[in-house]
């Protein structure tokens, strides 16, 4: 008697979990797709205006350099507030360690940029993005955003914010620099998994974020989010 033949129902179970999984992730990935393709834009110039625009974090180096992927979106935010596109720009990213700061990297690069401090606030606690926009409308109180962040991420990160209630368009950061073909390939796999993961969080899980804190309205100063 064989394995399988002993234990027909498991097995059969089985088969249909991984349908199911992988049901679950192709749907995921074409609602979100379909909800948010009108509002995401690969021309910065065409995009409406709002009054925020938010830059999502990503890697940067021990000595605070940004990442290309990051310095990419950095300047496309600065590129949308020099437009007069944005009036404020929320920089939210990770920094959860003493070590390890997303947040200021991008707020010296946009200091030494000519971006005035008071029109720079700083998300200490983005960890991921969906902390992010729960964050952008629990503790900064923003109502409408330019979402700026590469393409992969793009849909998945407006569907969050409209979830959350903002009136959100997408921004895709500009190409300034050559990312290797393994570092895209692997990003847009990992983000089709994070589509399906979103879905849940945001629809069954609804967990809060790890922190909130006081209220810092972005109609305000920034320099009362900075550490």
């Amino acid at each position: 008697m064989s394995f399988f033949s002993q234990y027909p129902i498991f097995f059969k179970s089985l088969k249909w979990m991984i349908f199911l999984g992988i049901a679950l992730v192709i749907i995921s990935n074409v609602y979100i797709y379909l909800m948010t393709n009108p509002y995401l834009y690969a021309d910065e110039t065409q995009v409406p205006s709002a009054y925020t625009g938010v830059i999502l974090g990503a890697w940067v180096a021990p000595d605070g350099r940004l990442s290309d992927m990051l310095e990419d979106r950095v300047l496309t935010g600065l590129r949308l507030y020099r437009q007069g596109r944005v009036k404020k720009l929320l920089l939210s990213g990770d920094h959860g360690q003493v070590g390890y700061d997303e947040v200021n990297a991008m707020r010296r690069y946009l200091l030494k940029a000519g971006v005035p401090p008071e029109d720079l606030f700083m998300d200490h606690a983005g960890f991921k993005t969906y902390d992010s926009f729960y964050r952008a409308r629990d503790v900064f109180q923003v109502k409408d955003a330019l979402v700026i962040t590469q393409g992969f991420h793009l849909a998945r990160s407006v569907y969050t914010a409209q979830t959350f209630g903002l009136k959100a368009f997408g921004v895709e950061a500009g190409h300034n620099t050559n990312y290797t073909h393994r570092s895209l390939v692997r990003a847009n796999l990992r983000e089709v998994l994070a589509r399906t993961k979103a879905m849940i969080e945001l629809h069954i899980l609804r967990f809060p974020p790890k922190y909130l804190g006081e209220v810092i309205p972005i109609i305000g100063d920034g320099r009362k989010s900075w550490d």
